[in-house]
């Protein structure tokens, strides 16, 4: 049993992917909030604004020291949400601040369907990731 830098990237992911589940969770209930009437828009805005970038870049992290550490089945495996997350940031509503939401569309039917399913997807995609990191670490742990 030896200590590896693929076991090292493996804690990080499980860690990084910690953080990412609470943030998919707080999605998840502030759109949950919104669709009820339970906040306004631009509270909920200002709350969701500032987790959008250090999501991205946490998730980036993580890739990189997989793709360091030759895990690269693990980074195929996350290829997809990052292309996403690249992809819907780089097609954001035009805002004085970085973040995806904008508080004077977010209330339209669509746009907060979009949203929650969003969360919801990125919420599931976290936590089976989070088992297979688990899974990962203990096998670069056990093989090495």
């Amino acid at each position: 049993m030896a200590f590896t830098f693929a076991a090292f990237s493996y804690i990080i992911a499980l860690i990084a992917d910690a953080f990412l589940i609470f943030f998919a969770i707080f999605h998840v209930i502030a759109f949950d909030e919104l669709k009820t009437d339970y906040k306004n828009p631009i509270d909920q805005c200002n709350s969701l604004n500032p987790l959008v970038l250090p999501e991205y870049l946490l998730h980036i992290l993580f890739n990189i020291l997989f793709l360091v550490s030759g895990e690269w089945f693990s980074l195929v495996l996350n290829m997809p949400m990052i292309a996403y997350n690249i992809n819907r940031y780089r097609t954001r509503p035009v805002m004085s601040g970085p973040g995806l939401y904008d508080p004077t569309s977010i209330m339209n039917s669509d746009t907060l369907t979009k949203c929650q399913r969003e969360g919801w997807i990125k919420l599931a995609f976290y936590l089976i990731s989070f088992f297979y990191y688990l899974y990962g670490m203990i096998y670069s742990l056990i093989s090495a």
